[in-house]
């Protein structure tokens, strides 16, 4: 615990002006390897693994959590965590404020949050939200959804406005640079009682910690004749390649491609998306090489036991070739010492953040 409150309390930008000039610039020629978070049901904590080549990973902190969810959650723990480069050149991390076993492990007496008959399944009210220059000391901000008063949009079978006490889960934030305003665009799943799933988005401050906008709606599953969503759509995740969007989802298990020439679109799916497998994933999330045209897409496979991750990869975003499962098969991708990893994102970082951060844990990982 002594290292876990340290990250959590310790002092964030000491010296903030000069690592926003230093890191303001940085491109993919400065980057030398990848940062993975993920969370695992068995703690529900935030972990991190490191990779030189993308290949193969090794879990910081010998696969324990570098940050406790019962430390930084109002749920006392945190699932799908997402970590991305902000414009400033500071790291962000978001993730769902939500513990799926609260009840099993004794951090609440109920099964969920709020009744499950009137908000579903693993509802939630808000976000955790991490930033940090080195990824090691970091600031925490707590969202939570429920207290806004600006309005949904949406309205309950007879007409009347649903407000935000009433949202039924805030799950699984992704971010990218809106490049009109130059602001980070948070998005992630929604839903108001027990309805349909589907994505919003908000623009958050250089600081990520404060809303600089109503959330609000970019994209869904297909509407029906009445106007009203015919699935869930869960786990966006958006790339900017070549002047076009990427937003990857998952709908009703299935994954999704579909694509727009502008950020909030509106967005296309494509009809010839096929990621491989006939199998159900979730959580999509497309990284790049670094130094080379090649994509990876990594999805999370929650129906098989243990967990894994499956990989594919692509070259010109329509054809997708199977790389396998984490240390399956002929699979390129490999596990030092970490499994059961759950909703996995990456970012690129510099060698010198690296191995500042391998050496960090190698001195003050827990024993």
């Amino acid at each position: 615990m002594k290292t876990l409150t340290m990250l959590v309390l310790a002092v964030l930008f000491g010296a903030k002006a000069a690592a926003q000039t230093d890191k303001r610039n940085l491109t993919e020629k400065d980057m030398a390897g990848y940062v993975m978070v993920y969370h695992k049901d068995a703690d529900h904590g935030l972990h991190m693994a490191y990779s030189w080549d993308g290949f193969t990973w090794t879990a910081l902190n010998d696969d324990r959590p570098i940050m406790a969810g019962d430390t930084i959650a109002v749920q006392r723990g945190i699932r799908d965590p997402y970590i991305f480069r902000g414009p400033d050149g500071g790291f962000c991390v978001a993730m769902t404020d939500l513990h799926v076993f609260g009840q099993r492990d004794g951090v609440r007496t109920t099964e969920w949050e709020r009744d499950g008959r009137l908000y579903d399944w693993g509802n939630n009210r808000g976000l955790v939200l991490l930033k940090s220059f080195d990824l090691i000391h970091w600031r925490r901000t707590n969202l939570d959804f429920s207290a806004l008063t600006c309005p949904t949009g949406e309205v309950d079978g007879e007409g009347r406005p649903i407000s935000w006490k009433d949202v039924g889960c805030v799950w699984a934030p992704e971010m990218i640079t809106d490049p009109t305003t130059g602001h980070i665009l948070m998005h992630f799943t929604t839903r108001f009682f027990r309805g349909r799933n589907h994505i919003r988005y908000v623009l958050m401050n250089d600081d990520f910690d404060t809303m600089l906008s109503a959330p609000r709606f970019l994209f869904g599953a297909p509407i029906d004749c009445d106007g009203h969503l015919t699935g869930h759509m869960i786990d966006s995740d958006i790339t900017f390649i070549n002047g076009t969007y990427h937003l990857f989802s998952t709908q009703d298990g299935h994954p999704r491609h579909s694509t727009s020439t502008c950020l909030t679109g509106p967005y296309t799916l494509d009809p010839t998306f096929d990621d491989g497998v006939p199998q159900v994933h979730e959580a999509p999330m497309l990284w790049k090489l670094i130094g080379q045209d090649r994509w990876i897409l990594m999805q999370d496979r929650y129906s098989m036991e243990p967990h894994n991750f499956y990989f594919c990869e692509t070259t010109d975003l329509r054809t997708f070739r199977p790389l396998g499962y984490f240390d399956m098969g002929d699979s390129p991708f490999h596990r030092t010492n970490f499994s059961e990893q759950k909703h996995g994102a990456v970012v690129h970082v510099t060698r010198d953040e690296l191995q500042t951060l391998i050496d960090h844990w190698a001195a003050h990982g827990q024993k």
